[in-house]
């Protein structure tokens, strides 16, 4: 009897008993597909295989590990790996198995077990097991990029059950989305990597057990993936209808304006287009003329995020948010869209933008109770107003707006003297807008022209990839663009966005430099909402105190993807409401000749 008991006493603390297992797992609610799905509605099951996609980049690499801090790695690296589970996207939020075919955990989420597929292999044929699985957790915390330690600090402990069990144990709290985004885990060979330096990035090709491996690159300039034949996962329902291409090449330029010109020379396939002149404009020419190149647009339920130039609120200068709210006025939204973006953008006015997840109009009750509490800390007009950016006439002199910003400084203390704005303990206000690219300088002069007219000395400069990327790592910026991208389940990704815990870590996404407890306690309510309802109200109270902080000044936004290819690509029928699978498009010259 007392043998009896031991091993069920074992087999509680391991999870074996009682939780139930599950082939997929919402966030919130149930998933769509069925375990007996077998394939998703957005891919075309048929896809042929075979054919070429060749893809640009601007900039350069310098690494195949895109894990760690240093270094910038390669495009499409992520092609080697496979997670544990992966997103549909025709969802908000939901996880399939990959690696793992089931998913084990109890109500309250406070664990989750992963159940590995026993035929899943690395590319050398070696199996993907447990103790991969807690290799790459531990790899990533100890040597990887800030963010994972940041990302995965909830998790208490990960444990190799046995071969082809993993489980992780969380802290206590409720933090629902753990047992989901542990899922998003890439799984390191830990076999390949005992004899490789993980901490060093560097061009030596790594191993992985995803649908495509490199097949040969040229450093800095282009990267050849080719798909495996022998990949382990190629038939399951998740992947049916996707890696259609046998190659995929990413090739590198500096410039936007060459790259553009050599899309159309037919240097390669397909462009997702950033820039609205170059889609107003930009394709004229005898390929466009002849058919050979095809624009298309796929509309999106995403929510767009905030884009915006950006206060790096770890200069003293930017600590006043009076300052912040009249620099916005200078901003001539109007006049932008119609001159230089052909009319095509909307304004951006919150975090969550195209989503329900947008705060608008006045709280709710349910936001109140989450607001009340902190009201002491929060501005006025978090209670009373909606907010919404300035808008001008559209003359690009926005007289009115300008007039509007030297009250609201005049009021504060600020004075201008020979024509430059003072604080009140007698500063100059002066500082730089960081750029990487030069279609952000077409928008940028314009909006430090419209400053000087009320004493603001603000510079613009650009510099190259490399140094741009290295300052916005290391919060070396007084302005900058940055853009602060969402889901339509937000989660703990939310702390690395605006919780004081990140300000002052390295290569976080805390780009303001935001440390207020009144935000934190915000972030911590759409972290721990316990079902739709209570994310949609906690999301929406973080966006009106995000708004009334006036951390950045709001850009423009689309809800459709603007997408240029040569003729020969094809995709299927209807896009996936939440992202844009390219991995479900394919080569039509390959149709007819078999997989």
């Amino acid at each position: 009897m007392r043998t009896l008991i031991a091993i069920l006493l074992s087999l509680c603390a391991t999870g074996a008993l009682a939780a139930p297992q599950y082939h997929a797992v919402a966030m919130h609610g149930s998933p769509k597909y069925p375990a007996s799905f077998t394939h998703f509605d957005y891919v075309n099951p048929d896809a042929p295989k075979g054919g070429l996609l060749r893809r640009h980049v601007i900039g350069s690499f310098d690494s195949f590990n895109p894990f760690i801090p240093r270094g910038t790695a390669a495009a499409g690296i992520g092609y080697l790996y496979d997670s544990l589970t992966t997103a549909s996207q025709d969802e908000p939020f939901t996880q399939y198995g990959l690696l793992a075919h089931r998913i084990e955990m109890p109500e309250d989420r406070s664990w989750v077990i992963y159940h590995l597929r026993k035929e899943a292999r690395f590319a050398d044929g070696e199996p993907v097991t447990a103790a991969d699985v807690v290799f790459t957790f531990d790899t990533l915390l100890e040597k990887g990029s800030p963010f994972y330690s940041y990302y995965y600090g909830d998790i208490e402990q990960v444990e190799a059950l046995d071969t082809h069990r993993v489980k992780f144990t969380f802290k206590p709290g409720d933090n629902r989305e753990l047992a989901l985004i542990v899922g998003q885990l890439q799984i390191l060979p830990a076999h390949y990597w005992q004899e490789h330096d993980f901490s060093r990035g560097s061009l030596e090709i790594p191993l992985g057990s995803g649908p495509y491996r490199v097949a040969s690159f040229d450093a800095g300039k282009r990267v050849v993936y080719e798909r495996r034949e022998d990949y382990w996962g190629k038939d399951l329902p998740v992947n049916r209808g996707q890696y259609n291409f046998d190659r995929i090449t990413f090739e590198y330029f500096l410039d936007d304006t060459v790259a553009l010109e050599a899309f159309k020379a037919g240097r390669y396939d397909l462009r997702v287009e950033n820039v609205a002149a170059n889609w107003a404009t930009g394709y004229q020419g005898p390929a466009l003329n002849r058919g050979d190149i095809v624009l298309e647009t796929f509309a999106h339920s995403l929510p767009t995020g905030m884009q915006g130039f950006v206060y790096n609120l770890r200069r003293p200068l930017f600590q006043d948010r009076t300052l912040r709210k009249a620099l916005a006025y200078a901003l001539d939204f109007e006049w932008t869209n119609q001159n230089i973006f052909h009319g095509q953008y909307r304004r951006t006015r919150s975090y969550f933008q195209n989503s329900e997840l947008a705060a608008t109009g006045l709280p709710s009750e349910a936001e109140l109770k989450l607001l009340e509490p902190l009201r002491e800390q929060l501005p006025e007009e978090v209670f009373t107003q909606a907010y919404q950016p300035p808008a001008s006439d559209g003359s690009g002199r926005p007289r009115e707006n300008l007039l509007r910003a030297q009250a609201l400084l005049r009021e504060a203390g600020y004075t201008v003297r020979d024509s430059q704005l003072y604080t009140p303990e007698g500063q100059p206000v002066r500082f730089e807008i960081l750029l990487d690219a030069p279609v952000w300088e077409r928008i940028a002069v314009p909006f430090a022209r419209n400053l000087q007219a009320i004493g603001v000395h603000a510079e613009v400069r650009r510099v190259d990839q490399p140094q741009y990327i290295e300052r916005q790592r290391n919060f070396n910026f007084d302005m900058t663009v940055n853009v602060f991208p969402q889901s339509n389940s937000p989660g703990n990704e939310q702390r690395d966005f605006w919780h004081s815990s990140a300000v002052e870590r390295p290569d976080s996404r805390n780009v303001i430099g935001l440390a207020d407890p009144a935000i934190d306690a915000l972030v911590d309510a759409v972290i721990s909402a316990r079902d739709r309802e209570e994310l949609v109200t906690s999301c929406r109270a973080l966006d009106r105190a995000l708004q009334w902080g006036h951390y950045v000044i709001p850009n423009w936004n689309l809800d459709y993807f603007r997408i240029a290819y040569q003729r020969h690509i094809a995709h299927p029928a209807s896009n996936a409401p939440y992202g844009l699978p390219l991995d479900a498009w394919w080569d039509a010259r390959s149709e007819g000749k078999g997989s």
